[in-house]
């Protein structure tokens, strides 16, 4: 082995030292001079911290009193009644936002958490070095130079939105210690590195969007060669336009930039900015910040540190960027939830729907009906005998009588047509409910009309049996069921009653015939005989039977002309009650309930919107 010499490692400075040290340590050579950097850099490097951050996660997440868990708890209730009415994916963003902030309110609030995104070569890394006061993310000429991202926590108690934001702990920095590093007002600062939003890699655009859906706010760091790039603009700009107030907006390398231009590509930048629906934070108006800067130089570093800890000290970052989430969420179930005019179903819609009903029962039939077995009834109590026996022989004897006609089946097509209409009544009820209401809605007031329409035509068919409607057991089977579905006609008797006075007229009807029978016999006598010749007085009192026979029975008839219309309008008014108590309980009550489920869910929704930060 060749011994080392004083030539090898300096004259005087290893004299009397062994093994060729001065002082202990090896101050010569190349393996020397990058150990003793090494060591150095060590030395004066912070410290990277542990997988795991010592201090225990301290303070959860606890927003001051406000509208944001008002919101929440509307958007939970909203997405829990619309489960049943909407597709899944329709609810997918706002149960994300409902995980996401849930996620976010178990973690510590003293924390703000700001990420640095741009383009490739915009110096963001650059920029996010120049606020750690360090050289913690790579820079270089070398693209992608960021493949992951990188944190910079400026006190302890991060661990746990640094795990949520699956940032390694390898990756986790502290700020150098300096001016940036003991700034009462970042204290509190999370500061993320992002890959490039549009690298080449794939998995860096995935890290990029799964973590700007994390964070509290955004810095997009923009220069003068790809601040109107349309990928920016299209892909982030525009869609997060309702986060404005957690959004900075930086344009890098002004120092590359000659005499006024920096201040043109400012403005045309604000411009693109406004065509994007993002409110800038001017002249005290809540919005984006959008400002100029050198990270190279530092020219504009400082100014956007105090905004940074202005922004930071407020504590209210999360509770911005969670309520903009809402809004975000909100505006995408707006067309599944604000409905165009005033939906509903109105009274002059239950009376065209019971009014058709009663057409297809053929209500206005059976009140006719009624009130012709009521005259009938009466022609039959207080007409004379001779009338009745021959109504009698008639009914009794001819096959195509009145009495029989009116037992006459329905034909087919009036079969058909009552069931075209009572389908016609639901279909203009459930449009006119569903009129204005959003899709997904009007959809299930329609699904819930027709559900309860099945079976209704031979419910009210059996509904016109009960009420002796010609025709009517005939027309839907309804009684062949064996059991009723269907609210009763209030006791409906099987014949009309008769008012008190008909016994009185039956009697003189009687008396009339008796008279007719007297001074026939008398007639007969006196004819055959029998009894002493006067013909005037039987004759009198035979033709005062034969002529007051009749006029008791006009009189009658004329007396019960009010009492039957009166039965039959009851007779038509009970089975039109009873028409429209079974189109009430079949179609109109499932459809009320799903407008009532409507209102509700627009209720939880108007709460969700109407404490809206953003005005989205």
């Amino acid at each position: 082995m060749t011994a080392v010499t004083d030539e090898d490692h300096g004259k005087g400075d290893t004299a009397g030292k062994p093994d060729g040290r001065a002082d202990g340590r090896w101050d010569d050579g190349l393996i020397a001079r990058r150990a003793a950097e090494a060591r150095e850099a060590e030395e004066t490097a912070p410290p990277t911290p542990a997988e795991d951050d010592p201090e225990p996660q301290v303070e959860a997440y606890a927003p001051a009193d406000g509208p944001l868990p008002t919101r929440l708890d509307a958007l939970r209730e909203l997405v829990g009644l619309s489960r049943a009415r909407l597709d899944r994916d329709t609810l997918a963003e706002a149960g994300r936002v409902l995980d996401e902030a849930a996620a976010r309110q178990r973690l510590s609030s003293r924390h703000t958490v700001i990420a640095v995104a741009g383009a490739t070569g915009s110096g963001k890394s650059t920029l996010f070095n120049a606020l750690a006061g360090a050289s913690i993310s790579d820079t270089g000429l070398r693209r992608p130079t960021t493949s992951q991202p990188i944190a910079c926590s400026w006190t302890d108690g991060a661990a746990g939105l640094l795990d949520r934001l699956a940032v390694p702990g390898r990756l986790r920095r502290r700020p150098h210690p300096g001016p940036a590093a003991f700034d009462e007002a970042l204290q509190g600062l999370v500061l993320v590195d992002l890959p490039d939003h549009d690298s080449a890699a794939t998995e860096h655009r995935d890290q990029v969007d799964r973590v700007l859906a994390l964070v509290d706010a955004v810095i997009w760091v923009v220069d003068p060669e790809k601040y109107a790039d349309a990928a920016l603009h299209e892909r982030y700009l525009r869609p997060l336009a309702g986060h404005a107030e957690v959004t900075f907006v930086v344009l890098n390398q002004t120092d590359r930039l000659p005499g006024e231009a920096a201040d043109l590509v400012l403005d045309d930048l604000r411009r693109l900015l406004d065509e994007d629906g993002i409110a800038l934070g001017e002249h005290g108006e809540p919005g984006a910040t959008v400002m100029s800067l050198s990270a190279l130089t530092g020219d504009g570093v400082p100014e956007l540190r105090e905004m940074i800890g202005r922004f930071v000290s407020d504590r209210s970052a999360a509770t911005r960027r969670l309520s903009a989430d809402v809004d975000a969420a909100a505006a995408r179930l707006r067309k599944v939830y604000v409905a165009e005019g005033r939906p509903g179903l109105g009274e002059r819609a239950r009376d065209e729907f019971t009014d058709r009903l009663a057409e297809a029962v053929g209500a206005a039939a059976a009140g006719q009906a009624a009130e012709r077995e009521w005259r009938r009834n009466a022609s039959r109590a207080c007409g004379t005998p001779w009338l009745r026996l021959w109504r009698w022989y008639e009914n009794r004897g001819l096959p195509g009588s009145l009495d029989r006609m009116g037992q006459a089946l329905t034909p087919p097509e009036e079969e058909l047509t009552a069931r075209q209409r009572v389908e016609q009544a639901v279909r203009i009820v459930a449009d006119d409910a569903a009129d204005g209401l959003p899709g997904p809605w009007a959809q299930a007031v329609r699904e819930a009309a027709f559900t309860g329409a099945q079976g209704l035509p031979e419910a009210l068919d059996e509904l016109a049996v009960k009420a002796g409607t010609p025709g009517a057991s005939k027309r839907g089977g309804g009684t062949e069921t064996g059991r009723s579905t269907v609210p009763q006609l209030g006791g409906r008797p099987p014949k009309p009653p008769r008012p008190k006075w008909w016994p009185a007229a039956v009697l003189a009807q009687a008396s009339m015939t008796l008279l007719q029978i007297f001074g026939g016999l008398w007639l007969v006598g006196q004819i055959i005989g029998v009894l002493e010749p006067g013909l005037v007085t039987p004759a009198l009192i035979m033709l005062g039977g034969v002529v007051g026979g009749p006029l008791v029975e006009w009189a009658c008839a004329a007396a019960i002309r009010g009492p039957a219309r009166r039965y039959g309008q009851d007779a038509e008014r009970r089975l039109r009650e009873a028409a429209a108590g079974c189109g009430r309980a079949r179609v109109l009550d499932p459809v009320a309930a799903e407008l009532v489920r409507y209102r509700e869910v627009r209720e939880r929704y108007v709460t969700v919107t109407e404490f809206s930060t953003t005005g989205r």
